[in-house]
């Protein structure tokens, strides 16, 4: 265990709380739906992943543009914008992120707590603003952090600019949460260590080979194994 004070910055989403779970069910009820007459389910998650990825560079993160993939799918697939008829399904796709229930991933209180004892808690998620401030909100986590930042993606130059703003020092640390692209390949660019902490349903686009020779990256199982390192 490091007895030295740390600064533990925490991802969110799939990190802290479930999240991508939802967009899994709406996109397995969305393909029932749509009933395609010669495309499989995995071809159309394909396209559909095709259709995010360029939403993303353009609009963003966040369950509006997700949403905006899925109309743009269907378009592309149906060669016709949606109509009237299909407006209530979608009303009832975006209902899935709007209801105000937050699934937090274990015993999360009680780590964050414990981690506090010792050392400093911050919060960083990315997608839009708005959005994420609910989801913290909701979950009743916030007065846990000495600082709590929403971005818009995460990039090791995001990574420096908090770093510095907070005055931490980089070689304490460390980054925590469950995507490999944003949250651990990133913050490794920056200069912080970090926890990788897997989540079976991390989102497809984060997924990222991590190099099993860097010792700057610890790999736990659960939250509650934080307690065994710091």
């Amino acid at each position: 265990m490091l007895t030295a004070r740390q600064n533990l910055i925490f991802d969110a989403d799939d990190t802290l709380w479930e999240n991508n779970v939802i967009f899994e069910r709406v996109v397995d009820d969305y393909i029932a739906w749509l009933e395609h007459p010669t495309l499989s389910h995995t071809e159309i998650r394909r396209i559909l992943a095709d259709i995010e990825e360029a939403n993303i560079v353009t609009h963003g993160y966040g369950s509006q543009v997700f949403l905006r993939s899925l109309a743009d799918c269907f378009t592309h697939l149906m060669q016709r914008p949606v109509g009237t008829g299909e407006r209530e399904r979608f009303d009832e796709f975006a209902a899935a992120f709007t209801s105000g229930k937050l699934e937090l991933i274990g015993p999360v209180h009680d780590v964050l707590d414990d981690l506090a004892t010792r050392h400093d808690l911050f919060l960083m998620t990315k997608g839009a603003h708005d959005e994420q401030q609910r989801k913290i909100d909701a979950s009743g986590l916030a007065d846990r952090f000495a600082g709590v930042h929403i971005v818009a993606t995460k990039t090791p130059e995001v990574y420096r600019r908090i770093v510095a703003e907070a005055d931490l020092d980089p070689d304490r640390t460390w980054m925590i949460g469950n995507s490999p692209k944003s949250d651990i390949i990133a913050a490794r660019a920056a200069g912080l260590r970090a926890v990788f902490v897997p989540h079976p349903n991390t989102w497809a686009h984060e997924h990222a080979d991590l190099d099993p020779t860097d010792d700057g990256i610890v790999e736990v199982a659960a939250l509650t194994d934080l307690r065994r390192y710091f």
